[in-house]
């Protein structure tokens, strides 16, 4: 843990503290699923939707299409919003507005498990997705990203406090 306390990226003639470095780590995977949901939204990699097995079927039928395009390119854009926030922290926010935007990040992340786990898990139930078990593969990502988050907050704790 000290070492992964003591990673440190140069910057801007100083150093980045864990609280930027895990939100600019969240920034660029997400930054990755923006493009994948404006540019090849049919993708079964990252958060392309390709993994429905019914998105091709929407796409096909003209009443549907323009809606399903809206709502893609509608998550693409919330997505980038929390993107270019997450930068302006981590750029130009002191370490307390840091803390707070990785707990903010860290309670957004959890609503999935209100919403939308139990949807998809549905859906990979009645075979709805492919691959089969895309739903514990998501999980695991999303896991995975609030494991980094806790783990910057608990190494803080660790050595020294939240806002040194």
């Amino acid at each position: 843990m000290i070492l992964c306390y003591n990673l440190y990226v140069f910057y801007n003639g100083g150093f980045m503290n864990l609280y930027q470095i895990s939100i600019i780590i969240f920034c660029f995977i997400e930054t990755l699923n923006i493009l994948t949901l404006y540019f090849k939204p049919s993708s079964k990699i990252g958060n392309g939707l390709g993994v429905f097995n019914s998105l091709e079927e929407s796409l096909q039928d003209e009443g549907k299409k323009d809606f399903v395009s809206y709502l893609i390119n509608w998550v693409a854009g919330t997505k980038l919003i929390f993107v270019m926030l997450g930068i302006v922290v981590a750029i130009f926010g002191d370490i307390r507005l840091q803390f707070y935007t990785v707990l903010a990040l860290i309670i957004s992340i959890l609503s999935f498990y209100w919403r939308l786990y139990p949807i998809i898990k549905k859906l990979d139930k009645q075979d709805r997705i492919t691959p089969k078990g895309y739903s514990k593969t998501l999980n695991f990502m999303i896991i995975g990203f609030l494991l980094m988050f806790v783990m910057v907050i608990v190494i803080k704790l660790v050595n020294g406090g939240l806002f040194v």
